[in-house]
């Protein structure tokens, strides 16, 4: 009966040497946590301008600015005493040619070292996705095990350091940013966010993409359309505008809400609620000729009307209006094909994903100069726009 005493009263001892902690771990008041991560053309910040003024630099070449966004560990000192709410976040960006160098130059000026373990937000401007691809600037981030492959990805028409300020001192931009694709369930202007294991996978196929774009004016940033970036190039070439968004969502069956705004035949503005969206893509081969029927098909309400009339819940009426959210409804679509096959000539809607499903001996053939294949490819939509219901009436 003793020696069980005693083995039982050893292995509990054991059992707590291993449950007390990680013999590596590192307190979080010893870390710099950033959460955002910001990437712009060239641009030294005030501070480095007035050290290479005094001789203190670094070999490098200006090609691009770097900011992230720390999240501080809240202490009893950032408590609010009577006065304004100090910020919980704190920005710091450096230049240079190496995004690791840069980062490495943080630790020159803060006693806390960076850690990306819950970076939430990367944002690129269109501006240095003009000069370098994006498999240049995401290098780094793919080979950081820090980071998390979940992060989101996005694209600032301006500067993308501007995205991570905002004007409320209790408000981190880095978490708004992210928790904005909220949206996606009220409005399919707010594409699918793309995470970073995604967009290695498209890189790495060579494929084109969008992106939703960023815009900051006055302190705040809306999502306004999407950025198009050239899979054999990894160059940005271009924008979507909110419509297109919105098409590209309901092509691709990423988006199942929206609202189409029409005018009636006395000029009026009038309003379709979607309720429910679905499309396919049908493939078509005949010989070398590849072409594609689009069946688009949703249902909805006539949820607003500015017009007087006295049927607006007649069958009549019903479909007199269907016919007209149906004709915005093509020429919506027939806008943004035309940009992706005539303007940009690069697919992002999916067409190829459908032949290489549909005829992948076909699709192997003409893989590697698709986007050239896609843009002389002839797409043929038929619609089906149905209104259910006209929401609620008071008489």
């Amino acid at each position: 009966m003793c020696r069980r005493i005693i083995t039982l009263v050893l292995c509990l001892s054991l059992l707590a040497a291993t449950q007390s902690g990680c013999w590596s771990s590192k307190e979080i008041e010893d870390l710099a946590i950033y959460t955002g991560l910001a990437l712009d053309t060239g641009k030294l910040t005030k501070a480095e301008q007035e050290l290479e003024e005094r001789g203190i630099t670094y070999s490098k070449r200006d090609k691009v600015t770097a900011t992230v966004q720390i999240v501080p560990v809240k202490t009893a000192s950032m408590e609010k005493h009577g006065g304004p709410q100090p910020k919980q976040y704190l920005n710091i960006s450096g230049t240079g040619d190496s995004v690791l160098e840069i980062f490495r130059q943080y630790s020159l000026r803060n006693e806390r070292p960076i850690v990306g373990h819950h970076l939430k937000v990367i944002i690129v401007s269109t501006e240095l996705l003009k000069q370098q691809s994006m498999e240049q600037l995401m290098d780094f981030v793919l080979r950081d095990n820090d980071i998390r492959p979940s992060t989101l990805v996005f694209i600032s028409q301006g500067r993308a350091e501007e995205a991570l300020v905002s004007k409320r001192t209790d408000e981190i931009p880095s978490f708004h940013l992210r928790d904005m694709i909220h949206g996606q369930k009220r409005t399919s202007k707010v594409m699918s966010p793309v995470i970073i294991s995604e967009l290695d996978a498209l890189m790495h196929a060579k494929r084109s993409y969008a992106l939703q774009n960023l815009v900051t004016a006055d302190g705040e940033t809306e999502f306004s359309g999407a950025a198009v970036v050239k899979g054999d190039t990894g160059l940005w070439i271009g924008s979507l505008s909110q419509e297109d968004t919105e098409c590209l969502s309901w092509l691709t069956n990423k988006g199942k809400t929206g609202a189409i705004k029409a005018y009636d035949q006395d000029n009026e503005p009038m309003t379709y609620e979607m309720k429910d969206m679905k499309s396919k893509i049908k493939a078509l081969v005949d010989g070398d000729d590849i072409s594609f029927e689009v069946s688009i098909e949703t249902e909805g309400r006539l949820i607003e009307t500015w017009s007087s009339s006295s049927d607006a819940d007649s069958t009549e009426y019903t479909e007199k209006v269907g016919r007209i959210f149906e004709a915005k409804l093509e020429k919506m679509m027939e806008k943004m094909m035309s940009k992706l096959q005539q303007e940009y000539k690069a697919d992002v809607a999916g067409f190829g994903e459908a032949l290489s499903i549909q005829y992948p001996r076909v699709w192997k053939k003409v893989q590697d100069r698709w986007d050239d294949t896609f843009s002389r490819s002839e797409v043929r939509f038929k619609y089906d726009l149905k209104i259910t219901d006209f929401g609620s009436f008071t008489e």
